[in-house]
């Protein structure tokens, strides 16, 4: 299932450079404010990072797409109310999670003027890491894949980029059962370095 979501990206991004008026290579990072939703989870943001590399293909004077690889790391703390859903499950008084992804957004950009534009697109999440040690019996307390819909805005001086935008979580991440439904809501803010 990765190599083959991998192997699509790639293949897309090969295609349409082919195709494009302008492609653009480049490295960016920068920090997460996430939390995830649910009675089991902290009603609070915490902080992570994200890290990664991006291309930039031309579609004409106003539009582009954007295909992105990042590594997400999300950190979480548990809620009181964790140990009184999953009372049986939980092997110990554990409270923090941290969740490793291998994200692919793949983002329209709109130019807005010369340097803003504004971004929107889906984002697949390939969980790297299952968090065994959450439950007792060792199973995944998390589902393998996440998708989400990410906006935003990119300000861009000339290989040097700007961003900040907001991904809302549209799976449920629970794989232990329906009795509480986990949903992830990420902030990223970081800058970009065009390199080719």
């Amino acid at each position: 299932m990765k190599t083959k979501l991998l192997t699509l990206v790639l293949s897309t991004i090969i295609f349409s450079a082919a195709y494009s008026q302008s492609f653009h290579l480049g490295i960016k990072g920068g920090a997460n404010v996430n939390k995830l939703t649910g009675k089991s989870f902290n009603d609070e943001f915490s902080f992570g990072y994200h890290l990664g590399g991006f291309a930039e293909i031309g579609l004409g004077k106003r539009f582009s797409v954007q295909p992105e690889v990042l590594f997400n790391q999300f950190n979480q703390d548990t809620s009181s109310q964790f140990k009184a859903i999953y009372n049986n499950l939980l092997s110990s008084d554990r409270s923090n999670i941290k969740l490793n992804y291998l994200s692919i957004p793949i983002l329209l950009n709109f130019k807005a003027s010369n340097i803003l534009s504004l971004q929107a697109g889906p984002q697949f999440g390939i969980l790297m890491d299952q968090n065994k040690k959450l439950l007792q019996n060792g199973q995944d307390a998390f589902k393998k894949g996440d998708f989400s819909m990410l906006g935003g805005v990119q300000l861009k001086f000339s290989s040097f980029r700007i961003y900040g935008r907001y991904a809302l979580g549209l799976s449920n991440l629970n794989d232990i059962d329906d009795k509480d439904k986990w949903k992830s809501q990420s902030f990223q803010v970081g800058i970009g370095l065009a390199i080719l």
